[in-house]
């Protein structure tokens, strides 16, 4: 519940500040006074934007600042979801620069108007006569039954269940654009996987096919290279080994009769084996390298095919060539299953079409099964409220599964007996909407636990003993929960368990409780006008109940 208001700087309005009941709470004023300039300010706690100059002082800021109750509104989820510390009581305040920025407040911790937004829904009813036009939205309607028939919990499982037809749709709707697509280029694309499987590419073959050609290429050379390399190492009489052979033997053969000599030798004899080594891979390279031109023109022709597929599919490289194929292998892949995946996916579309069905159709009997007794409150208010002919029903179609179910609903009225009812926003009047809704209010207050409602004169249009008992409906309203009414009546002003004045002087805007004599002299006014008669006083203390 509101517990308290603080506006500070906000249009008319310098400083005010108003602590609230829990029960009935009565503002009255003149017309003018400012009784709407609160019902602004409130709404910019509640997420609205400011629109245009509210600011009083253009030297200091706009401040406007509620504590609100939440200990019984079970807010706790919704805090969790929107980052917030939840505490039983939590203040929330809104600030708008002279330059016109915005800031807001959810305890101490900064929010944007989205958090406000959404969780002013759960603080805030505010219900002023053009909100009685929501009598002619299909989702307005909804709610009310399906609070009514408690089926909230199953209006929630039947979302996601939409929700999980909308997204097996869309993947059915996304495979089939995909298959016809790849079955576009299907030829295309078997041609150019079989040419590239046929290929057989190996990632580094490249390198070494280029390696092998080079060879090919000049292997006279290279073997007569190494040929003259044998025979300079080995030749009997010139021959660098014999040569070094012949002068190890020498250096030994002094050794005894000189040190150095047998080191010397030895490192020759290293020179030796090494050389040795030399020439027996020349003689290897002899052996293994010979001009085979058929095998270099098999080389030369493999190059080409790899050259000529990566020009083709503009490949830098054979791992690209083989990246290429994968990725054509892959769509091919998914056409030759595509098949199988799209009657998979249809079967999900019908399981979650049928699920979703099952749901709205249970929710469909929810709503029948309370529309009775739901239709005999809402008649034995609107004839409490001096609407005695008046009939109340509820319309249904089966429609195709949509967002909302399988049923369209309309409220239906009639003011009058012997006339058919028809669409309530089509047909009641501005004062016949008000009452419709106040019963509509009254009756779902008593299956849930409902935000503060703020009645912005919901009684405009109705007098005398009509007054009375819509006041008494409204007192009735709030023994469940809090409510703000603003009123002309006096009838109605009476039921309060608190009363404040809005009045206006010198160009500001103030509001102040009422005590008990001041409700007295009030209600008096309101009954015959700023010339108080005795018999307007005596009316209004019985109207308080104070005679």
């Amino acid at each position: 519940m509101l517990c308290r208001l603080t506006v500070d700087n906000y249009a008319l309005i310098d400083h005010l500040e108003v602590e609230f009941d829990n029960k009935l709470n009565i503002v009255t004023g003149q017309t003018g006074a400012g009784k709407s300039i609160l019902l602004g300010a409130l709404s910019l706690l509640l997420g609205a934007r400011n629109e245009g100059a509210v600011i009083k002082d253009t030297s200091r800021n706009c401040v406007v600042e509620a504590l609100f109750d939440i200990a019984d509104l079970n807010l706790e989820e919704l805090f969790e979801q929107e980052d917030l510390d939840y505490e039983p009581q939590i203040t929330i305040r809104r600030v708008i620069t002279p330059a016109g920025k915005s800031r807001a407040f959810v305890g101490d911790m900064p929010v944007q108007l989205t958090t406000l937004k959404s969780l002013g829904e759960y603080l805030i009813d505010i219900h002023s006569q053009h909100r009685n036009l929501i009598l002619g939205r299909e989702q307005f309607r909804l709610e009310v039954l399906d609070t009514i028939s408690h089926a909230t919990e199953l209006r929630e499982q039947y979302r996601a269940a939409y929700t999980r037809l909308n997204s097996a749709k869309a993947n059915l709707k996304q495979a089939q654009q995909a298959l016809n697509e790849a079955s576009r280029e299907e030829e295309w694309l078997r041609y150019q996987v079989e040419e590239l499987r046929a290929a057989a590419l190996k990632e580094d073959e490249e390198s070494q096919i280029e390696a092998q050609i080079a060879t090919l290429a000049n292997a006279e050379s290279i073997t007569e290279a190494y040929g003259a390399m044998h025979l300079a190492l080995t030749d009997e009489q010139t021959g660098i080994l014999t040569q070094l052979s012949q002068r190890t033997k020498a250096l030994k053969t002094i050794a005894p009769h000189y040190a150095d000599a047998q080191q010397a030798a030895e490192r020759l004899n290293s020179v030796i084996i090494e050389l040795q080594d030399l020439d027996a891979t020349a003689q290897s390279v002899i052996e293994s390298v010979e001009s085979d031109p058929e095998q270099l023109e098999k080389l030369n022709n493999r190059m080409q095919t790899i050259l000529s597929l990566r020009r083709k599919h503009r490949a830098e490289s054979v791992a690209e060539l083989i990246k290429i194929y994968n990725d054509y292998a892959a769509k091919l892949s998914i056409i030759d299953l595509a098949d199988q995946n799209i009657a998979n996916l249809e079967v999900e579309v019908q399981q979650a079409e049928k699920q979703a069905t099952d749901i709205a159709q249970k929710i469909y009997e929810a709503h029948k099964a309370a529309t009775a007794e739901f239709e005999s409150s809402v008649d034995a208010i609107l004839h409490k409220v001096g609407m005695a002919e008046a009939c109340f029903k509820i319309g249904y179609t089966e429609v195709p599964l949509n967002a909302t179910g399988i049923e369209q609903i309309e409220f239906l009225f009639s003011a009058n007996s012997g006339i058919v009812p028809r669409a309530v926003d089509k047909i009641a009047s501005g004062g016949e909407l008000s009452r419709v809704m106040l019963a509509l209010k009254a009756i779902i207050s008593r299956t849930t636990a409902l935000p503060t409602i703020i009645f912005d004169e919901i009684d405009t249009g109705v007098s005398g003993s009509v007054a009375n008992a819509v006041g008494e409906v409204i007192a009735e309203l709030s023994a469940t929960m809090q409510v703000i009414d603003i009123t002309h009546l006096p009838q109605v002003a009476s039921k309060g368990d608190r009363h404040y004045l809005v009045y206006k002087s010198e160009s500001t805007t103030y509001m102040r409780e009422l005590s008990e004599q001041e409700r007295v002299t009030e209600i008096a006014k309101m009954l015959s006008g700023d010339q108080i008669t005795n018999a307007a006083i005596e009316q209004a203390k019985i109207l308080l109940g104070l005679q």
